[in-house]
């Protein structure tokens, strides 16, 4: 069967050495995975996920009386965290994931992407995808990529115009740079192709799988009383469903995907998954 995320990733370690702006991405700072997302529904082919955002400000939830506007309850003052994702002795900052089969069945017709493509194989709609995410990637590894606007500054968005035609054109550098054909090849087979030739599709995942390492939230360790208490109303303990914090290549599965679903795969002996 093929490894999707194994392909992927050689693909990222390809395009990075050939396109300058991406330069700066050390691959063996990136972890690729597979998530579940069937192609006849909504969603995104593609994310990017920092691990490396530091701790939020303290914050509570609170709740108004719809009538009279007062506050009435707050939860407890909580602080949202990174998770943590070592393989071997190595931090990883940041993941792409990538939806099974969804992402392998796009295409650019009727697309947003066709207007920057024209003509070119469906199969370009996933290389803008890939490169789209790597995108994402802030140069100074401190987060998403934030988007310059006009005036200089940085804007709230991830996404707009200009970033949709510096992805394109990052394309076009690198289909000009003589990519290796092994790299790019998968690419051009839809998932039920890939099925027939392969006899299965398989990704790594997490052993908490539908589940991945995401943001979670904590009690923060000091708990002062705030403007919202002035009304006098009830402080409620917080109550959250505490998530793994910490994974290793030990909380790494391999998984084979179907149109509609996924089964775990036991493979015997250690695997560096992709």
């Amino acid at each position: 069967m093929i490894n999707y995320t194994e392909h992927l990733t050689r693909l990222v370690q390809d395009i990075v050495a050939r396109v300058p702006t991406l330069s700066f991405i050390d691959v063996e700072d990136l972890f690729v995975f597979a998530r579940m997302g069937r192609s006849n529904a909504e969603g995104a082919f593609a994310t990017c996920h920092c691990l490396t955002l530091p701790d939020s400000e303290p914050g509570y939830y609170f709740w108004r009386d719809r009538t009279t506007d007062r506050l009435t309850r707050r939860s407890e003052w909580f602080v949202t965290k990174s998770p943590t994702l070592t393989i071997g002795a190595r931090p990883i900052k940041y993941m792409l994931s990538f939806a099974l089969p969804r992402f392998c069945d796009q295409s650019l017709d009727r697309s947003r992407k066709e207007l920057s493509y024209p003509g070119a194989d469906p199969w370009i709609a996933k290389l803008d995808t890939v490169i789209h995410e790597l995108y994402h990637i802030d140069p100074e590894l401190a987060g998403i990529r934030r988007l310059e606007r006009g005036d200089g500054g940085s804007s709230a968005h991830c996404h707009g115009q200009q970033f949709f035609e510096q992805v394109a054109g990052m394309v076009h550098t690198y289909l000009a740079g003589n990519p290796c054909p092994d790299a790019c090849e998968f690419l051009r087979q839809d998932f039920a192709t890939l099925e027939q030739r392969h006899g299965g599709v398989v990704g790594t995942t997490f052993s908490t799988f539908p589940s991945f390492p995401q943001r979670y939230i904590v009690r923060a360790p000091d708990q002062p009383r705030c403007e919202a208490d002035a009304d006098g109303g009830a402080v409620e303990a917080l109550i959250v469903q505490q998530p793994p914090t910490r994974y290793t290549e030990d909380d790494l599965h391999v998984r084979q995907f179907t149109n509609k679903t996924s089964r775990r795969l036991v493979r015997k002996g250690a695997f560096r998954a992709a």
